[in-house]
């Protein structure tokens, strides 16, 4: 695995909620996600696109009361874009959540408006983190630069709806599998966290149908994913995190192969396999992960 930033967010699950449904809001903080997404575009319908922006100043403080991050997703437009970014950013508020980037100037000119936001309203530089959605034919050829298009930018996921009907395509498993992986890649290399899953989540409902793809994509190389629908925050938490279980059993294949090195033995063995390096740093790597994820507060 290329080396992670250490300054990433420790994510497993990150719910949308729509900023014009109180109830929503008022409940957020007990859905157990780590990050709440305040949402000001697909959710909202165009005649209450300003209700909605005046609505993310008071929202941003309930919804993240229980310990989740707070995030926003604004609009694509420029002239929407403009007036979502000047109402979101503050200090309750995290990151930005930026549909259909078609380029790294595009997530550019986003992070030099958050400059002179943040200093106008005495945020320390970078508060407002970004993530970054690819739904296009054209942006999925410059991922790997979108990825590294700015230091703000935590982490970044492939729209796979708006990217099939770009490409003319259905949006299944099998024909999403290589441009997701090219997302996995490029977010990787960057070292910022790839959100999603393997394929589409059309039914929330089945469980376990759930629980198993969001298993599979993890075994691809996910770190996260959004959702829309509390019942599953749960499941993600559970597959995108580290069990008291893998914990275990890393420290111990971790500290098996740290005393067969020191006793000059070259081919070491755990539980029946063979272990070289990149099995041990995989495991190091995810004892870290599990020390981020404890260190979050409690929801």
């Amino acid at each position: 695995m290329a080396d992670q930033r250490p300054d990433l967010p420790a994510w497993r699950s990150l719910l949308f909620v729509p900023v014009i449904r109180d109830k929503f809001v008022a409940s957020a903080h007990t859905r157990g996600a780590d990050g709440i997404i305040l949402d000001l575009e697909d959710s909202v319908p165009e005649a209450e696109k300003d209700r909605a922006r005046g609505l993310v100043a008071e929202a941003a403080p309930v919804a993240g009361k229980g310990g989740a991050d707070v995030l926003v997703r604004i609009n694509r437009p420029w002239h929407q874009a403009f007036r979502d970014i000047e109402a979101a950013v503050g200090p309750n508020v995290m990151a930005l959540v930026c549909p259909k980037v078609e380029s790294p100037e595009h997530l550019g000119v986003i992070a030099e408006l958050l400059d002179a936001f943040e200093a106008a309203r005495g945020l320390k530089p970078g508060h407002t983190r970004l993530v970054a959605l690819v739904e296009t034919a054209d942006a999925y050829f410059r991922v790997r630069e979108i990825a590294r298009a700015t230091p703000r930018l935590v982490a970044i996921s492939l729209g796979a709806e708006d990217f099939a009907l770009s490409v003319g395509m259905q949006p299944i498993g099998e024909t999403l599998q290589a441009p997701k992986q090219t997302v996995i890649i490029a977010a990787r290399a960057a070292g910022i966290l790839p959100l999603g899953f393997m394929g589409t989540v059309a039914d929330f409902k089945d469980l376990e149908a759930f629980r198993a793809l969001v298993r599979r994509s993890r075994t691809f190389g996910f770190a996260c994913a959004t959702c829309i629908h509390p019942s599953v925050v749960h499941i993600l938490n559970e597959e995108y995190g580290v069990s008291p279980e893998a914990v275990d059993r890393a420290r111990r294949m971790i500290a098996a192969y740290d005393e067969a090195i020191a006793r000059g033995i070259g081919a070491v063995t755990f539980e029946g396999k063979m272990i070289d390096v990149p099995v041990v740093e995989r495991e190091k790597a995810l004892l870290r992960q599990a020390e981020r994820f404890a260190a979050r507060q409690p929801k």
